[in-house]
C-alpha cells in the first residue's frame, strides 16, 4: 500500500512540473489564481529553475548535488525495502514512501533536465520567506523526513 504513496506522488508531482514548464514565464507571480478562498492572496504561482538543492544550496555544483540526489534516493529506498521485515513499522514505512516520491520527483527532475522545477510561494511581507519558491515534492521530503525521525 505505501508504495503507492510514493508512486502516486512521484506521478502527480511530475504532470504538475510540466504543465508549469509550459505555462507561464520564469520569475513571473501569479496571485489570486486559487478558488480556495483560504488561498486565494496566499500563495502565488511561478516557474523557477532550480540548479542547486533546497534554497539552490550547491548551485554552482550540479553534479555533486545530482550524485547526492542519487545516493539519498537509493538510501531511501534501501530503508523502505528493509522496513518490510519489521512488524508494527507502517508509520516509517509511510513516512519513507512520502519521502521517497518527494525524493525521487526531484532527482528525476536533476538528471533529466539538470534542475528542479518549482512553482509556488507564499504571499507574506517578508521578502526573504516571499522569494522562496517550492513545489510539492519539497514538502513531501520534509513532511516524509520528519515522519521517518519519528518512527525509526
Amino acid at each position: 500500500m505505501t508504495t503507492w504513496i510514493a508512486v502516486l506522488i512521484a506521478a502527480c508531482e511530475h504532470v504538475i512540473k510540466q504543465v508549469r514548464e509550459k505555462n507561464g514565464k520564469e520569475g513571473e507571480h501569479i496571485i489570486g489564481f486559487s478558488k480556495m478562498p483560504f488561498l486565494k492572496d496566499k500563495v502565488y504561482l511561478t516557474k523557477y529553475h532550480n540548479y542547486g538543492a533546497f534554497l539552490n544550496l550547491g548551485s554552482k555544483h550540479p553534479e555533486f548535488i545530482k550524485g547526492l540526489s542519487v545516493c539519498l534516493c537509493i538510501l531511501c529506498f534501501l530503508l523502505y525495502i528493509f522496513s518490510f521485515g519489521k512488524k508494527g513499522k507502517q508509520l516509517l514505512r509511510t513516512g519513507l514512501a512520502v519521502l521517497l516520491g518527494g525524493a525521487f520527483s526531484n532527482t528525476y527532475d536533476r538528471m533529466t533536465k539538470g534542475y528542479v522545477v518549482d512553482y509556488f510561494g507564499f504571499e507574506v511581507k517578508n521578502d526573504k520567506i516571499r522569494n522562496l519558491v517550492f513545489n510539492i515534492s519539497d514538502f513531501c521530503i520534509m513532511i516524509g523526513a520528519a515522519i521517518t525521525v519519528l518512527f525509526i
